[in-house]
């Protein structure tokens, strides 16, 4: 790991969401990011993108099956329930109030979102490829070109 070194592609002050670009319910978790991050506070990036590969390498992650959605912020990267804790604190309300679930046990968070991230081909569906980003979205993904 590459402790207080910021990830490929990701500036001191950039907040990135990494997610599985061929996940129905990560797509639809984009897409509720896009609609509602209204200040534009997140990139996001595909985890079978270039971009996202590198940056689980940088952070000691596999880069060929991933199992959580992670969140960077500069040199800090939070997996599981915390990551979505943190993105979800800085969407308006009144998504943020969602927060208040954080009071429940780490360990039982993690198990939770566990359960529904081991099983989210199964309930929700896969694509067959990485969808891309609409064009009036484009400007919302991490790209190594920009």
């Amino acid at each position: 790991m590459n402790a207080g070194k910021l990830p490929p592609y990701i500036g001191a002050s950039d907040k990135v969401i990494l997610f599985d670009g061929v996940c129905k319910l990560c797509n639809a978790w984009s897409n509720f990011i896009i609609k509602h991050d209204r200040q534009r506070v997140f990139k996001l990036c595909s985890v079978q993108s270039e971009e996202g590969k590198k940056i689980l390498l940088h952070f000691g992650l596999p880069s060929e099956s991933y199992e959580t959605m992670l969140y960077v912020e500069g040199c800090q990267s939070f997996q599981k329930s915390d990551a979505f804790f943190q993105i979800v604190a800085k969407l308006v309300y009144p998504w943020k109030a969602v927060c208040i679930f954080r009071v429940i046990p780490k360990p039982i968070r993690d198990w939770m979102y566990d359960r529904i991230a081991l099983n989210r081909y199964s309930l929700f569906g896969k694509y067959d490829y990485c969808t891309l980003p609409s064009p009036d979205h484009e400007a919302r993904f991490l790209d190594a070109k920009h």
